[in-house]
């Protein structure tokens, strides 16, 4: 596993840091490839993760989430120390029941949701899927399908 220590940055909302060359070059030759998100896992101050690696504004990032912040005690501006490597096991994700049922109810938006590239349908699921109650899961079916429909904006996303 590759060991380095970085500044926690911030764009936007989202808290990352950046993964020094040697490091990624390492990482792009265990996944087999230098382009689109590269599921990694690894430790951030000793605390166990699961990732992606993602390419933005030219640079890659590993976007630290809050659970992984504060599972490692740090913020934006610390010093995290990142162990990390390519995660070849398979990241499969199911679509909620309530949501599979809904796009099969709304032919629409079943459409729509095939019409769209694989990264905004798995942001669909991965959404819904990480919901805590049902309540949750309902409400958000209903405005993912009014989404869908080009009736709202969903995930911070506009009408497709």
């Amino acid at each position: 596993m590759n060991s380095f220590s970085a500044k926690i940055y911030k764009i936007g909302v989202n808290p990352y840091v950046l993964v020094p060359a040697a490091i990624l070059k390492e990482i792009f030759k265990q996944a087999n490839k230098d382009k689109g998100p590269i599921p990694v896992r690894g430790e951030l101050n000793s605390h166990k993760f699961i990732q992606t690696l993602v390419k933005y504004s030219n640079k890659w990032r590993l976007y630290l989430n809050t659970p992984m912040r504060k599972a490692a005690g740090i913020d934006v501006g610390d010093i995290a120390n990142v162990k990390i490597e390519f995660d070849p096991a398979p990241r499969i994700i199911s679509m909620h029941p309530k949501l599979k049922s809904a796009l099969e109810k709304n032919k629409k938006a079943m459409t729509v949701f095939s019409q769209q590239p694989p990264s905004r349908q798995k942001e669909i699921v991965r959404y819904i899927g990480f919901l805590k109650n049902e309540e949750s899961v309902d409400k958000n079916v209903k405005r993912a399908i009014s989404f869908l429909s080009g009736k709202e904006r969903f995930v911070g996303r506009d009408k497709p």
